[in-house]
């Protein structure tokens, strides 16, 4: 029985399952939607989409290099248990290894991506049936050079950084990328330099700080240049803190800037930087354990 892609949307809506999954189902049974559901459940696969609406905050942040192409991937989990369980930390690793072989355009073209015989996406919802938890791969970066690319993982995976550099791929300048990644997983720059950052970002922080100024007694009545004077030196304090090239090195005793600490290795020039904080950005769920109790005695 031959089968239309409006019959997999349909499976997809009366099981809640991905529609690669519908598909193969659809495929296995030839078309027949009872006999694709109870495919669907025997695999495992209805119970998973059940899962799919549970806020998924956890998890971890996994690297992976090999030699000019470093990955960087965030996969999401409902609690921090799951994300140190090795099956789940042997599918990221799988992930990270498939972004890095097959450069996916996106999260969806990823899920899409061929993996031995089945795909990345099927291969996820297998994970959540097996694992019992709603999981999500969030995010990646991928970076191929024709210099250096360096990782650094800190915390077990909650967070992950990625460097490149115009230079020769050597123990050296792994050694000063390392370095440098540490810096942006402690301090979180937002950009490379200032040269980087987007002017409208610049007049909004100098609108901010002449609203300070002149909101504060003390300086309200002082001229317009000094004004001037006193908000471009505080803005340039500023862009000190959230650039990474204008940071204070932590690891210097001189207080010396990131910049001044890579011109003294020589030969590497950074050119960007990844950072992803596990399941930032993601509202958490806060369980009210009285409530929970409550509703079951009801």
């Amino acid at each position: 029985m031959a089968f239309t892609a409006k019959d997999v949307k349909e499976l997809r809506e009366m099981t809640g399952c991905g529609m690669m999954d519908c598909k193969k189902a659809l495929t296995e049974t030839d078309g027949d939607k009872d006999k694709a559901i109870e495919f669907l459940r025997e695999k495992g696969l209805a119970t998973a989409a059940k899962k799919a609406g549970r806020i998924a905050a956890e998890g971890i942040v996994k690297a992976y290099v090999n030699g000019n192409v470093g990955v960087l991937v965030e996969v999401n989990s409902e609690t921090d248990f799951v994300a140190k369980n090795d099956e789940f930390q042997e599918f990221v690793t799988d992930v990270a290894k498939t972004i890095a072989d097959t450069n996916p355009a996106d999260v969806e073209a990823l899920k899409a991506t061929q993996f031995g015989d089945t795909t990345i996406g099927e291969l996820l919802t297998e994970k959540i049936a097996k694992i019992g938890e709603n999981m999500n791969i969030r995010r990646f970066a991928r970076i191929e050079t024709t210099g250096a690319v360096t990782e650094y993982i800190h915390a077990a995976g909650k967070i992950g950084v990625l460097v490149e550099a115009d230079a020769e791929n050597n123990d050296t300048t792994k050694e000063c990328l390392k370095n440098v990644a540490m810096q942006v997983a402690a301090l979180n720059p937002k950009y490379l330099s200032s040269d980087d950052v987007p002017q409208d970002y610049k007049d909004h922080e100098k609108e901010i700080l002449i609203a300070q100024l002149k909101n504060d007694p003390k300086n309200a009545s002082k001229p317009d240049e000094i004004i001037e004077k006193m908000i471009t030196g505080r803005l340039a304090k500023e862009l000190k803190e959230v650039c990474l090239m204008e940071q204070e090195y932590v690891k210097a005793e001189n207080k010396e800037s990131v910049a001044k600490y890579v011109q003294s290795v020589g030969g590497i020039t950074i050119k960007q930087f990844v950072r992803f904080e596990t399941g930032e950005g993601i509202e958490k769920r806060e369980d009210d354990f009285a409530a929970e109790v409550a509703s079951m005695i009801k």
